[in-house]
């Protein structure tokens, strides 16, 4: 990447795009999961679920749950997933509870610090000693990231420092992937979390390479132990990328608990956003996950007051040692950032927030479950019903099982199910997200296209030509040409039917400010339209006795051929796609039914789940 210019960048995604969409098919995966061995699932009484189990799950087949030893299984397969543990201390709780102070090579305050550790874990038979474990490590609130950023330091006290545990444990979780890989079958992609978390603000990325096993063993994943810097991991990954022949991205989530600095207006070290960070940043962070167990982080109604399904599984909580009330601000979210986004091209040239989007769960149970019906909850202690009440704290200024959410899946168009293919859709961006239910979603945009495309039965073959797929790039066009958008969506025949689907549009105004607007493009139902353009309702089928929904409404089949109505060529616009369901039961409703009597959630009976669409971008 040192000499990877702006336009050498435009030419490799160009040229990645002109792949034909019938070489192309539609993975599911999650590529955010934790085991064992990071220390927060294990503190979590993770004390069994190893990366094997992770994949085998995955892949369809039953496991034992680490909390009761109840069999599970998922319903229907993925076709990939990365096992992400942490990179700080991976894998150290786990050791110092089952080895103790038994290690030949540990000093002797080490050993006293394991013994103290192992003591504290051994008793931690109840939720809360074990959660207490947990927030006792993590940050004092604080406005000044900066500081924390450089102040921060990951030798906890009484965890001692074991390097050889963490390598052991890194071959360990990099062997299961290479045992479970099975190219055009199953992938399983390697990568690890990076755990920045400045002042309670959370700036995680999860790092995904094409790598192998031999290859990932000759480096020790990068780490707030290494920087809490951002700019600092991009570094180490350009450097690893040179040394190993790997190609990486990190991808950047819960961007909705950041504080506003995830998609700020300056780096983490106060500085003006200059055109190398824009060229760095989005190279080496072409995607971010929009929504998963610690809610969505598409938008706000603080940002997006006209925007009827925005606070969809908002989440409150910052991640610190305790509560402060949550204020969300333009860089907390996607919308917001993709916007800023446009404005920072017009003054450096390059959009360091062009990115495209997925969905991952971010379970610690090693369950990548995303279903409703079949979510595992966050941690292994808030993974069954009766437990789901219980936060780490006084609620509702805590988190609590009910108030995760059963989310998402990354959607990839890749070539193969290989990992270089994968990376390499999720390179040029030609990626989505669910937040559970396999919406399936085609999107191309072109100039002046017609409707007669979509009905061809050759669709989307017939247009690749003159055509981008999701994650492309419109460039100046024609005098008097508008962009359209062709869009096919598909509802899971295991979930809800389809409610609407709507074209979220940026755009920027000659003073340098940046405008949003909805537009819905198809819908269910022929008499839902109002005079002012907006949809009713769909109706809510859902029986709150038993949690079915009845799938007389809705569609299964939703397209549209949408041509911008206010298109104006001077100006710089994004377009993304947003699918709804229709109603149906959410998790925190069935498993108050499960439970019985007066339960009080303290989430909705139901919710319309989504999908949202990486963008396409016109650029005058």
């Amino acid at each position: 990447m040192k000499n990877l210019t702006w336009v050498a960048l435009i030419f490799a995604v160009t040229f990645t795009m002109s792949v034909q969409a019938d070489e192309k098919k539609l993975l599911w995966g999650d590529t955010h999961l934790h085991t064992t061995y990071s220390s927060d699932a294990f503190a979590n009484n993770n004390l069994t679920a190893t990366p094997d189990m992770a994949y085998r799950f995955a892949k369809g087949a039953p496991v034992v749950h680490g909390w009761d030893g109840r069999r599970v299984q998922l319903e229907t397969p993925l076709d990939f997933l990365v096992v992400s543990d942490h990179a700080e201390l991976m894998g150290v709780i786990r050791s110092v509870y089952y080895d103790g102070i038994t290690r030949d090579d540990l000093s002797l305050i080490d050993k006293l610090k394991a013994w103290i550790a192992t003591s504290i874990l051994r008793n931690a038979v109840d939720q809360q000693t074990a959660r207490n474990l947990f927030l006792a490590v993590l940050p004092e609130p604080t406005d000044d990231y900066a500081a924390a950023a450089q102040n921060w330091n990951t030798d906890i006290g009484w965890i001692p420092d074991l390097p050889e545990v963490e390598a052991d444990a890194w071959k360990t979780i990099t062997n299961a992937a290479d045992a479970h890989n099975a190219p055009g079958d199953f992938t399983a992609l390697i990568g690890w979390e990076y755990s920045a978390i400045p002042g309670g603000a959370n700036l995680h990325r999860i790092v995904v390479g094409d790598i192998d096993a031999e290859t990932a063993q000759t480096f020790v994943p990068y780490g707030l132990d290494n920087s809490s810097f951002p700019e600092d991991l991009w570094e180490w990954l350009e450097t690893t990328a040179d040394s190993t022949g790997g190609t990486f991205l990190a991808i950047p989530h819960n961007s909705n608990i950041s504080k506003g600095i995830m998609f700020d207006l300056t780096s983490l070290r106060g500085e003006k956003i200059d055109a190398r960070y824009a060229e760095r940043r989005r190279y080496w962070e072409p995607l971010v996950e929009i929504t998963q167990i610690k809610g969505d982080s598409e938008t706000h109604s603080a940002l997006s007051p006209d925007d009827e399904f925005a606070d969809f599984e908002t989440y409150p909580f910052y991640i610190q040692s305790r509560w402060t009330e949550y204020a969300p601000k333009p860089g907390d979210y996607v919308r917001s950032a993709l916007r800023r986004g446009l404005s920072l091209e017009a003054d450096l040239g390059i959009n360091p927030y062009q990115f495209g989007v997925i969905g991952s769960t971010d379970g610690h149970t090693a369950l990548a479950s995303a279903e409703e019906a079949n979510f595992q909850g966050k941690f292994v202690t808030d993974s069954i019903p009766s437990k789901k009440s219980n936060g780490w704290g006084d609620e509702p200024q805590r988190p609590f099982g009910w108030a995760m959410s059963a989310s998402g899946l990354a959607a990839v168009w890749a070539e193969e199910n290989t990992r270089e293919s994968i990376v390499a859709a999720m390179r040029r961006r030609e990626v989505y997200a669910t937040t559970g239910p396999r919406i399936g979603v085609r999107v191309y945009g072109g100039w002046n296209l017609g409707p007669e495309s979509l009905d061809d039965a050759s669709f989307p073959d017939n247009i690749v030509s003159q055509a981008v797929p999701m994650g492309g790039e419109l460039m100046t066009a024609a005098e008097g040409a508008t962009p359209t958008l062709l869009i096919e969506a598909t509802a899971d025949p295991a979930s809800g039917s389809l409610d609407r689907v709507q074209v979220i549009k940026g755009w920027t105004l000659g003073d340098g400010s940046t405008r949003e607007r909805i537009y819905n493009v198809a819908w269910a139902g022929g008499d839902r339209l109002r005079q002012d353009g907006s949809l009713a309702p769909i109706a809510n089928t859902v029986d709150l006795s038993t949690g079915l929904v009845d799938n007389s409404i809705g569609a299964a089949r939703l397209t549209a051929a949408w041509s911008d109505p206010d298109f104006d060529p001077s100006q710089s616009a994004f377009y993304y796609v947003r699918v709804l369901q229709i109603p149906t039961a959410r998790h925190s409703l069935l498993d108050k039914l499960a439970l019985g009597g007066e339960v009080d959630t303290l989430r909705p009976d139901t919710l319309q789940e989504r999908a949202y669409t990486s963008s396409i971008w016109y650029r005058p």
